[in-house]
């Protein structure tokens, strides 16, 4: 199986895209982010009312759920994670399952275009991030909130043991600054994540500096709504194409 997480470091995931003249989490979104050099697309999933997974943040549009919309009724700004996977078929995708109705569909969805290889599953709940990697066995996936937790106090504490155990299985922990009134991220807890096995990404980082901090402690990618000003900061040049778009 191919490594998600392989090829450049510090890896850059474009948070919903690019949106400074696009759309977030739209198709436009996604192409900018990847024109300007990211290394992954970090992105929502819902499910619509005819079981179509779809790729939006918010629990609701123009006052109604989006489970209640059909397909069809979207506005053409909103893609269908399926669009998504085939206009990009070399991007990475990491997921957010954002409600219980997406779980089966975004799995149908990845399934069905063999796009196990180039997916991560994560979510706040681990209710919903369980349930979605079990249908898609060894797909890639990031400690939802509630594993997070425990694995940051075991850090703090020096309980290596507890930190391991609270992040078997998972590739990676992406994780804002700070967390439960503490730093989440220091040379410390970044080393114990690492002991663990599992990559740290950090969100949502728009300052060039504070990317830069982070990366000098052992942080292993950023989630950014600037992936110009990333991609600018590690790699110096303007990236100007799209692979497979």
């Amino acid at each position: 199986m191919q490594d998600f997480f392989g090829g450049e470091s510090p890896q850059i995931f474009a948070h919903r895209g690019l949106a400074l003249a696009a759309v977030e989490n739209s198709l436009e979104a996604f192409r900018a982010a990847l024109s300007a050099g990211a290394t992954h697309i970090e992105t929502d999933a819902h499910s619509t009312r005819d079981n179509v997974a779809i790729l939006f943040h918010d629990e609701v549009l123009a006052e109604r759920p989006i489970s209640d919309y059909f397909f069809e009724e979207l506005p053409s700004y909103v893609p269908s994670l399926q669009q998504a996977l085939e206009a990009f078929p070399y991007a990475r995708f990491n997921i957010d399952i954002k409600s219980e109705a997406a779980i089966t569909t975004v799995a149908n969805t990845v399934r069905l275009l063999a796009a196990q290889d180039r997916v991560l599953i994560t979510s706040f709940s681990e209710k919903r991030r369980s349930a979605t990697v079990s249908l898609m066995p060894g797909v890639a996936s990031s400690a939802s909130a509630q594993r997070f937790a425990v694995a940051l106090m075991a850090a703090k504490l020096g309980l290596q043991p507890l930190v391991t155990w609270a992040l078997r299985g998972l590739a990676a922990v992406q994780i804002p600054a700070r967390a439960l009134g503490m730093n989440t991220v220091t040379r410390r807890t970044v080393a114990a994540y690492h002991r663990a096995g599992v990559r740290v990404q950090v969100w949502t980082i728009n300052d060039p500096l504070e990317m830069r901090q982070l990366v000098s402690i052992g942080v292993d990618g950023i989630v950014t709504d600037r992936t110009d000003l990333a991609y600018a900061e590690f790699y110096g040049t303007e990236q100007s194409t799209v692979e497979g778009a």
